[in-house]
């Protein structure tokens, strides 16, 4: 089965990217592996404090996991699964591709802020032809209605 791999972060454009994720795997017989990263500990000296605000990021990823996954499953009958890294955004990304082969198209939403399309949109945009699968690059203010005509 063809996964289609989303970053979930608290982006606007994070909405449409798992949208059109759901979508395209409901209409291609599909799944969806949505993947938080949890950047790396700025508290190494506080091992305790640590080990706290992992815990609690933890389960705010978990919280919002659960919002979209329920779309998912009630209004396009895919059934997400939620990977949790913690480590650098792009290496996590790349290594999460890497170490699961049913994963066929990495799903990323677009910035539509004036500021340009995100960090992760621009950087792995530039690596695309080295990339092992292909990206979909999501607009981040594409209106609900015209996302459900592509997809």
């Amino acid at each position: 089965m063809r996964k289609f791999l989303v970053v979930l972060d608290d982006s606007r454009e994070c909405l449409n990217a798992m949208r059109f994720a759901a979508m395209r795997a409901a209409h291609s017989g599909g799944g969806v592996a949505i993947l938080s990263i949890i950047p790396p500990d700025e508290f190494n000296h506080w091992i305790g404090v640590g080990e706290i605000m992992r815990a609690e990021a933890r389960e705010r990823i978990e919280v919002h996991f659960e919002v979209f996954a329920k779309w998912m499953r009630d209004k396009q009958n895919v059934h997400p699964e939620l990977v949790i890294r913690e480590g650098e955004p792009l290496d996590e990304i790349m290594n999460q591709i890497k170490e699961d082969p049913e994963i066929g198209v990495l799903v990323l939403g677009a910035g539509n802020d004036g500021k340009g399309p995100g960090p992760l949109v621009t950087h792995l945009s530039r690596q695309s032809g080295s990339l092992p699968i292909p990206i979909t690059i999501v607009p981040g203010d594409l209106p609900k209605e015209r996302l459900e005509a592509i997809t």
